[in-house]
C-alpha cells in the first residue's frame, strides 16, 4: 500500500479548506463577532497540518492506484468532516463535538440535515461556513463521481468512466483539463444564481449563501423557515432552475457548452419525467384543498419535488401537512436521487433506467427465450458487469437503509423517524418525515449515538456504499 499517494493529496486539500476559512473569518470581523478569531486559528491549525503533511510526503510523483484510491476517498471524507467541525466546535455556539461533527458531515456531504435552531440570529461567519462546506463538498462530489468512482467500477458507474480511467490501472489521468472546465462551470453557475437571487429580492449575504447551497444541492439556509422566508414565485423558479442544472451530469453540461457530443440523455429525461409526474400529482391532490392561486400552488409543488429529488432539501412550507398521499410520494422520492456525475445523492437515475431496461429484457426473454437480448442505455447495449454492479448496489442500498433504520429504532427513535432518518442520510437529502426531523424540524433531539451513525451513513452514501465497505474487507489489506 502506497500511503504516500493517499496522504499527499489530503495534505494539499487541507490547505485549501484552511484557505476557505478566511471568508467566514472576514464576515465575522466585519460584523464585530469574536468568532473571527476561531476561524483564523482553525485556518492556521489546518494549514499547518496540511503543509507539514505535504512536506513530509513530498518527493517523486505518487501514483493513486485502485487500492489507494479506495483508501483515499474514505480517509478524505472523514478527515475533511473533522476539519470542518473544528471551527463549529470552538465557536460561541457551545456545541458538543458530536453536534459539530454531525453539522460538518451533513454540510460536506451536502445532506443538509441540521442540529441548529435560531439560524436567523446566528453569526454571519457560522452561516457562511455552513454554506461553504456544502459548496466545497459539492465540487468534491462531482470530481469523485465523474473521475474516481467510474474508474473504480463502483455500482455500475463504470458506464460513465472518462477515457483515461476506463482502461488505466490508476483512475487519475488527465484530470487537470477536466478540473479547469468543471471549476469554471461550477463557479459560473454559482455567480449567476447569486445575481438572480439578488434580483429576486434577497440581500447580498442571503443570495451568496443560498447560491452556494443551491448549486451544491445542499439545502442549508440562513433561516429556520428556509425558503419560506421569501415571498413571490420568482425566487422559487430561480432555485428550481439551478437545482435542476446542478442535478444533471456536469460532464454533459461541459460537453454541450463546448459543442461536443453528449450521450447521457436518458437519465436526464427520466429525471424530468419523474419531476413532472410527481409535481402534477401533488398539485392536483392539493388544488381543491388549499386556498391558494393555481400558479403559486403549482410553483410550490414543483419546488418541493425538485428540492427532494435533487437531494437539496429546501422547504417553502411544511409539506407533511398536505396529507398521506403527498407524504408517501415525498418519502418515495427520497430514495431516487438525480443524475450520476452531479452534486445530487440518492440511488441515481441511471441505475433506475438500467434496472427498468433489464426488467424489460427479462420479460421479453420469457416470451422469446431464443432471442439474444440485452439491456440498453442511450441506445447502446450494456454489458453484464455493469448490470451486476447496479444489482449489487440496489441490494446494498436497500440493506443499508434497513439496517441503519433498525439501529436508530433500537436507540430509542420512533419507527417513522428512524427509517426516514436512515434514507434521508443515505440519500443525502436532508429533511426526513415526521414531526421531529421533517422539513419544520431538526436533528437536535436525536440521541448522540444516532447522530454518529447518521453522519457515518451520510458519508457511506457519498461513497456509493461499496467504496466504503471495500476497505473493511480483509482482502483489501492483504497484498496480492
Amino acid at each position: 500500500m502506497n500511503y504516500r499517494a493517499v496522504a499527499l493529496p489530503i495534505g494539499r486539500l487541507l490547505i485549501i479548506i484552511a484557505a476557505f476559512m478566511i471568508f467566514p473569518a472576514g464576515a465575522d470581523l466585519i460584523a464585530n463577532n469574536p468568532d473571527w478569531i476561531v476561524f483564523t486559528v482553525s485556518a492556521l491549525i489546518l494549514g499547518t497540518v496540511g503543509t507539514l503533511t505535504n512536506v513530509a510526503f513530498s518527493g517523486l510523483p505518487a501514483d493513486l492506484r485502485r487500492r489507494e484510491a479506495f483508501l483515499f476517498v474514505n480517509i478524505a471524507w472523514v478527515t475533511f468532516c473533522l476539519a470542518g467541525a473544528l471551527p463549529l466546535y470552538a465557536s460561541g455556539l457551545d456545541l458538543s463535538f458530536t453536534d459539530a461533527f454531525f453539522e460538518s458531515a451533513s454540510g460536506l456531504t451536502t445532506t443538509g440535515s441540521t442540529i441548529l435552531t435560531g439560524l436567523d440570529q446566528l453569526p454571519p461567519g457560522i452561516l457562511l461556513w455552513r454554506s461553504l462546506l456544502q459548496w466545497i463538498g459539492g465540487i468534491g462530489i462531482v470530481v469523485i463521481g465523474i473521475w474516481l468512482l467510474p474508474g473504480l467500477r463502483v455500482g455500475g458507474s463504470q458506464l460513465f468512466a472518462l477515457e483515461s480511467s476506463e482502461t488505466a490501472n490508476k483512475p487519475y489521468g488527465r484530470i487537470e483539463p477536466f478540473l479547469v472546465r468543471l471549476l469554471t462551470l461550477y463557479g459560473a453557475l454559482t455567480a449567476a444564481c447569486t445575481l438572480l437571487y439578488i434580483l429576486c429580492g434577497m440581500s447580498l449575504f442571503q443570495a451568496i449563501n443560498h447560491a452556494l447551497t443551491t448549486v451544491s444541492t445542499g439545502g442549508y439556509s440562513t433561516s429556520d423557515s428556509s425558503f419560506g422566508q421569501f415571498g413571490g414565485t420568482a425566487v422559487y423558479w430561480v432555485s428550481i432552475v439551478f437545482m435542476l442544472a446542478s442535478s444533471v451530469p456536469f460532464l454533459f453540461l461541459i460537453r454541450k457548452i463546448e459543442g461536443k457530443p453528449a450521450d447521457d440523455r436518458q437519465q436526464i429525461v427520466m429525471l424530468l419525467g419523474v419531476v413532472g409526474f410527481a409535481s402534477f400529482a401533488i398539485f392536483l391532490s392539493q388544488r381543491w384543498v388549499q386556498h391558494d392561486t393555481p400558479f403559486h400552488l403549482f410553483t410550490v409543488s414543483v419546488f418541493h419535488v425538485v428540492s427532494v429529488i435533487t437531494t437539496t432539501g429546501y422547504a417553502a412550507a411544511d409539506y407533511l401537512e398536505w396529507g398521506a398521499l403527498v407524504i408517501s410520494l415525498f418519502f418515495l422520492l427520497t430514495f431516487f436521487g438525480a443524475c450520476s456525475g452531479s452534486t445530487s445523492g440518492g440511488f441515481k437515475m441511471f441505475r433506475l433506467v438500467l434496472l427498468l431496461s433489464y426488467i424489460r429484457v427479462l420479460l421479453r426473454r420469457m416470451v422469446h427465450p431464443h432471442r439474444v437480448l440485452a439491456p440498453h442505455y442511450d441506445g447502446r447495449p450494456i454489458g453484464s458487469a455493469v448490470i451486476e454492479g447496479v444489482l449489487v448496489f440496489a441490494i446494498l442500498y436497500a440493506g443499508t437503509f434497513a439496517l441503519f433504520g433498525l439501529a436508530y429504532a433500537c436507540l430509542g427513535m420512533d419507527i417513522l423517524t428512524a427509517f426516514s432518518g436512515s434514507i434521508t442520510a443515505l440519500a443525502n437529502v436532508g429533511p426526513g418525515v415526521g414531526a421531529i426531523i421533517g422539513p419544520s424540524g431538526t436533528f437536535q433531539t436525536v440521541p448522540d449515538a444516532a447522530k454518529w451513525l447518521l453522519a457515518a451513513e451520510m458519508i457511506l452514501g457519498r461513497l456509493e456504499i461499496i467504496a466504503g465497505l471495500v476497505v473493511m474487507t480483509p482482502d483489501f489489506w492483504t497484498e496480492a
